[in-house]
């Protein structure tokens, strides 16, 4: 019976492997488990199951849980980045543009509350504040390509990096308030404090 339950689960990730790409699906189910519930309590065992494989396939691919939370914050950092370059193309660039990405990062955290606080909060050994990482985030990028395209042309590097902080600033503050309950949710408002005009470029 043993060797049957054996070959059942030898088969059923076989078939998860044929039919995709099982590591993009183990973070889906990660991310899909953050909307109901908090890091501390999403564990690789419910993962695997909501997969469908068995726990020995997703530690073939996270060793352990600290891994897996690194992962989903990449992937709130990607996903953040598209709607970004998204909403900066659909607003035609410039200062519209620049707008409409402080906006999105609003938007998106509260859409997605607690991947939005673990990649902001959690240690650097499980998953890195944008805040600590390099240029070579893209949602960082972002920003410091519309401060160098908006601000003054004799501003210097540091200044470049003080409009940044303060555009940083503004929309995770705001983003902040608003998860905590502490000023309304509302679309209007975020229309309203979220402006180029108030970081002093453009």
């Amino acid at each position: 019976m043993a060797s049957n339950a054996n070959s059942v689960n030898i088969e059923s990730e076989k078939r998860g492997y044929h039919h995709g790409d099982l590591r993009s699906a183990l973070v889906q189910a990660g991310l899909d488990l953050l909307k109901t519930r908090a890091p501390d309590a999403v564990s690789l065992r419910e993962i695997a199951r909501m997969a469908g494989v068995s726990a020995t396939a997703v530690y073939r691919h996270f060793p352990d849980k600290q891994a897996l939370l690194s992962a989903l914050c990449d992937e709130g950092a990607e996903d953040l980045a598209r709607l970004q370059q998204a909403a900066m193309a659909q607003a035609g660039g410039g200062r519209s543009g620049f707008d409409a990405v402080g906006r999105t990062y609003v938007r998106f955290a509260l859409a997605n509350p607690t991947l939005f606080r673990l990649m902001m909060t959690a240690p650097v050994d499980s998953c890195a504040p944008l805040a600590a990482l390099g240029q070579d985030v893209l949602a960082k990028k972002i920003l410091m390509d519309n401060i160098a395209a908006l601000a003054p042309v004799e501003a210097s590097q540091a200044e470049q990096r003080v409009f940044a902080l303060r555009a940083w600033s503004i929309v995770h503050g705001l983003a902040m308030l608003m998860l905590d309950r502490q000023v309304p949710a509302d679309d209007a408002l975020i229309d309203a404090v979220v402006t180029s005009a108030s970081v002093g470029v453009g």
